[in-house]
């Protein structure tokens, strides 16, 4: 398959009066065109920074790339891109979800406006009457009745709020969309037709995404591929089903699996990762994930994990050495 974007080696570092916060340390990504890849962690994890990173909305002056690059069809934006070309780039080129609708959206603004000044943005040349056009599709597109396009935020529902933001991001088919945490606050129902609706429009586009979660059963039913980030650094990354259907696993990505409620299996409670993240303005020397980790060695506190790869499927800590069992597993 043939690449979209490379993250290679990114580094971003947040200034502030107090400390200096080290929110990447280091992340490599490859989307490959057409396909979904799911970004799982905890909040706090750097998901969102590197949405951020790629479409180059760091707080200016506060969020700053130290070291690494981001490439799109093989350009570097972190390079030779100036704001303006960026500027012509979000949209067409690449979009964003944001999580929260509400701010999101301009609540003086009808909700056909707001679509509307997208296509404008990128379609200066269209006449008024192919814009309104264009906004009847969108809308119809994600579901809702054109004739609502007069009407403001308020009137609508969250999952609506919601279906508007989507429209917006993919109004100009962007080969490139970034879904931040898309569901978080819409009910399990919503959350279902949401998503079925993203991942359709994604594929009669033929765009590529970027989906965020802390949900892993929301990565199983749209992504292909799903890379888990911990203390601002990829400890595991493959396919899918190499990931979900394994005994070998990160211990972090085995703390998320068992905070997940089993249909199968009773219990009495969920069995939740002891622990906070590290400091991200004190990282440590050692493994990131050692302090809360139930299977760390004495190598874990000292010396950075190597990542080691087993077919398509990357590991990054010391249980795991670069061999593999006669069963194609890796050895622990």
């Amino acid at each position: 398959m043939e690449k979209l974007l490379e993250i290679k080696d990114l580094h971003v570092l947040y200034k502030t009066d107090e400390d200096n916060i080290y929110a990447l340390n280091g992340v490599s990504l490859d989307i490959f065109k057409g396909e979904s890849l799911g970004l799982v962690g905890e909040t706090g994890a750097g998901k969102s920074t590197i949405a951020l990173s790629i479409m180059r909305l760091l707080p200016e002056k506060v969020g700053l790339v130290t070291k690494g690059e981001i490439l799109l069809d093989g350009v570097d934006l972190l390079k030779g891109r100036t704001e303006a070309d960026m500027r012509a780039m979000r949209g067409s080129d690449m979009s964003m979800i944001f999580s929260d609708p509400m701010s999101a959206l301009n609540p003086i603004h009808t909700m056909g406006e707001q679509i509307a000044e997208v296509v404008r943005l990128h379609f200066p040349d269209l006449k008024r009457e192919e814009v309104d056009k264009k906004v009847d599709e969108m809308m119809e597109m994600v579901g809702i009745p054109a004739e609502r396009k007069v009407e403001y935020p308020h009137q609508f529902s969250g999952g609506m709020k919601q279906r508007i933001v989507i429209a917006i991001a993919l109004a100009c088919r962007p080969r490139l969309l970034l879904a931040d945490e898309p569901t978080t606050a819409l009910d399990v129902t919503i959350q279902a037709q949401v998503l079925k609706m993203m991942n359709d429009l994604k594929e009669q586009q033929g765009a590529s995404m970027l989906l965020i979660t802390h949900d892993l059963g929301v990565v199983a039913q749209v992504c292909s591929r799903v890379a888990v980030i911990y203390a601002g650094e990829i400890v595991e990354s493959g396919p899918v089903e190499d990931i979900f259907d394994t005994d070998f696993r990160h211990p972090y990505t085995n703390g998320l699996f068992g905070s997940i409620p089993d249909l199968v299996r009773k219990t009495a409670r969920l069995s939740p990762i002891d622990g906070l993240m590290p400091d991200p303005s004190c990282l440590p020397a050692g493994c990131g994930f050692a302090e809360r980790c139930p299977n760390r060695r004495d190598i874990c506190a000292n010396q950075k994990p190597p990542e080691r790869y087993f077919g398509a499927h990357m590991i990054r800590c010391h249980l795991f050495s670069g061999e593999t069992e006669a069963g194609g597993g890796p050895h622990v």
